[in-house]
C-alpha cells in the first residue's frame, strides 16, 4: 500500500511539473489518504505484534 501512495505522490509531482494542477491535486490527495492508512495498519500491526510475545 505505500508503494500505491509514492506511486500517487510521483504522479502528483510530475502532473504539477507539466502543468495539469486539476490531476496534481487528485493524485496527492490519494496519496495522503494512502499514505494515513498505512500508517494506521502499521501502528495496529505492532501493537497486536507486541501483545502475542
Amino acid at each position: 500500500m505505500l508503494g500505491w501512495a509514492v506511486l500517487f505522490f510521483i504522479i502528483a509531482i510530475v502532473a504539477g511539473v507539466t502543468g495539469f494542477f486539476w490531476l496534481a491535486s487528485a493524485a496527492a490527495a490519494v496519496a495522503k489518504i494512502l499514505f494515513f492508512v498505512f500508517l494506521i495498519l502499521f501502528v495496529v500491526s505492532l501493537i497486536f505484534g507486541r501483545r502475542r510475545v
